[in-house]
């Protein structure tokens, strides 16, 4: 299933530079950068779980915010992309 992991880490707060890098490494493990503070993550339930219990940890929540978006399977009917970032099929193998 396709998650949009979108966060907005309070880097004016003490360790909020730190907790921004956290959660920015995080997702990478789990997802593309499609934007600034926007991942695209294909994941199973587990795999979320696991990403969803380590950025919530990292997060101040009394400072930070965190979403969550599920567009489910079917992902590639719900995104409409214009603009200069090249969108990267997860699902398919990269050929070098």
């Amino acid at each position: 299933m396709m998650v949009v992991v979108s966060y907005d880490v309070a880097t004016s707060s003490l360790g909020g530079a730190r907790r921004l890098r956290k959660v920015a490494k995080q997702c990478v493990n789990y997802g593309q950068r499609v934007q600034n503070s926007v991942f695209e993550c294909v994941v199973d339930p587990k795999q979320f779980e696991q990403l969803k219990h380590s950025l919530l940890s990292i997060v101040d929540l009394e400072k930070d915010s965190i979403r969550f978006y599920f567009l489910g399977s079917s992902w590639k009917n719900r995104v409409e992309h214009h603009g200069i970032k090249q969108i990267v099929d997860v699902e398919n193998p990269i050929i070098l």
